[in-house]
């Protein structure tokens, strides 16, 4: 509640006034009276005064030269002049002195308590502001220790939603709280980095990135701004001014903030600014940001707001892919990646292409390179077994961009590949270097081969017989003995050691695949050859 100072050398309606008017419904708690600046000043020095209410003739001192001194003195005391001379003199000294009204006597009860409603209500908003400033430089102090843990918390769910429960955990945590703050959150997203880091230079990316945004978004004292996950900041801002004023300001700076950051760290930015909401709604707001970014395919480098958001989809018609699967059966795996690229640059900037659309694309044109793949002998899950397209099919729906580095590289690994295949001759000097490798290994199988070369496990028997005239298991049994009689010839090992050499742990099995291959047994064979 407020305090209010009444100062009037009429004793009768200074008292008529304290009396008559309902203050407590205007928000004043306090009423006192003075009847001369010099009592007037001692009230001041007694009692926290919000508003004064002050006749301008008075002995002893006019009221201008009290206001004069009160605005020297009290600054943050607001004031209001009662006359009964309409001079345009007075009251435009009274405004020069920072008076906030100008009434007549007799003052009228409604026109005096709208007045002070005025007063009460600006009063509050400029404490609320002066709290919210205070919190915020709080927050920026403190925010390697407490308020970024607390917020995250609030945000994870760790501390549930509720007002009571993260005011009582503000408490135990010696975090300065508000229960009526309310906080715009903005999220900052990097979408694509022009060149390749490490994942250290991008750490070092995100920091700089971070104290770039605290000061173009003008956060420092004023907010808080954390890393919220992996290429994602998030901004936490107490509302000092009106919600469409600080969002206007956010969409420009956030503007000046996106041109730096392609000029001096290599990246896309999208940044996203929420409704202000109280504590309790972070959590859902920061959730809404979030998923408005992964939809957000398209379009990057823009600031959003969320109250001009446009929930229209686009229909989208895509290309027939049983035209590609034929281009791609054919070797024409170029004009197929040209194809798909003109399409889905031809989604770019619109805001209406969301994450559905891509994972629908993702999903056809990736069973398409898979049945292309397959007819070839091609065992695609095996093919794309590596960080590199791992990393690329994660990351292919995130925006289009992505997809048109996962489709070219998804196509230019099959057409080397399907093209490997077709040489058959090169293709098995690779087969019979895994095998020589692994010859020792008695678990060795066609299937082992075919997973090394990604292709299927008859497909691959196929191939083989058309190059050596037998089937790959075979195959791996000839270069088992072939190894075993060079062993057998020019060296001294005991038989037992050469079999396990060449990938047997059983001796008498050795002895009778050998003797298969060559008519007799290995130590008969190495008496009739030395």
């Amino acid at each position: 509640m407020l305090s209010l100072l009444i100062v009037d050398d009429e004793k009768l309606l200074t008292e008529s006034l304290k009396e008559d008017i309902d203050w407590a419904k205007l928000g004043i708690g306090s009423v006192y009276t003075a009847y001369n600046s010099h009592q007037a000043k001692q009230m001041f020095e007694r009692a926290s005064i919000d508003l004064m209410l002050c006749d301008i003739e008075m002995p002893q001192g006019n009221g201008l030269e009290l206001l004069a001194w009160v605005k020297e003195h009290y600054p943050l005391t607001e004031s209001v002049f009662m006359t009964c001379h309409a001079e345009f003199k007075l009251a435009q000294r009274a405004m020069q002195l920072g008076s906030f009204d100008y009434l007549l006597k007799p003052v009228p009860a409604d026109e005096l308590c709208q007045v002070v409603g005025k007063i009460a209500n600006k009063i509050k908003k400029d404490n609320e502001i002066k709290q919210y400033s205070r919190i915020g430089q709080y927050w920026s102090r403190h925010q390697p220790l407490l308020a970024e843990r607390f917020w995250m918390d609030i945000i994870n769910h760790t501390i549930p939603s509720s007002l009571d429960l993260i005011q009582k955990e503000a408490s135990e945590r010696s975090i300065t709280f508000d229960v009526n703050l309310r906080i715009v959150p903005l999220l900052i997203v990097i979408k694509r980095y022009h060149k390749t880091f490490s994942p250290r230079d991008e750490k070092i990316i995100e920091y700089a990135l971070k104290n770039s945004s605290e000061e173009l978004l003008g956060l420092q004292g004023n907010g808080l701004l954390f890393r919220l996950e992996d290429r994602k900041l998030l901004a936490l801002i107490p509302i000092e001014q009106d919600a469409p004023e600080l969002r206007e300001a956010l969409r420009e700076r956030g503007s000046v903030l996106i041109s730096s950051v392609a000029d001096y760290f290599y990246c896309d930015v999208s940044i996203y600014v929420g409704n202000e909401v109280y504590s309790h709604e972070l959590s859902e707001a920061v959730r809404w940001l979030t998923d408005w970014d992964k939809s957000n395919v398209a379009v990057t480098n823009k600031v959003f707001i969320w109250v001009d958001r446009n929930y229209r989809q686009e229909l989208v018609d895509f290309p027939d892919m049983n035209l590609w699967s034929v281009m791609l059966k054919e070797g024409r795996g170029n004009d197929v990646m040209a194809q798909a690229e003109t399409f889905l640059n031809s989604l770019i900037g619109s805001a209406h292409i969301n994450a559905e659309i891509l994972y629908r694309f993702h999903h056809n044109f990736l069973q398409m390179v898979f049945y292309v793949l397959k007819l070839n002998g091609i065992d695609a899950h095996l093919l794309f077994d590596n960080h590199a397209s791992a990393d690329l099919f994660q990351h292919a729906v995130r925006s289009v961009t992505d997809m048109i580095d996962w489709m070219k590289h998804t196509i230019s690994k099959s057409l080397e590949y399907a093209g490997t295949v077709q040489q058959s001759e090169s293709f098995m000097v690779r087969v019979n270097a895994y095998v020589t490798q692994n010859l020792e290994n008695d678990g060795l199988t066609r299937e082992d081969v075919a997973s090394h070369v990604f292709l299927n496990p008859d497909y691959l028997d196929r191939l083989c017989k058309k190059e050596t005239g037998c089937s790959v298991t075979e195959y791996i049994a000839r270069m088992r003995m072939q190894l075993a009689k060079e062993l057998l010839l020019k060296t001294n090992m005991p038989v037992g050691t050469i079999a396990a050499q060449v990938g047997y742990s059983n001796l008498a099995h050795f002895s009778r695949k050998f003797k298969r291959f060559e008519g007799t047994n290995p130590n008969a064979f190495r008496k009739l050859l030395t």
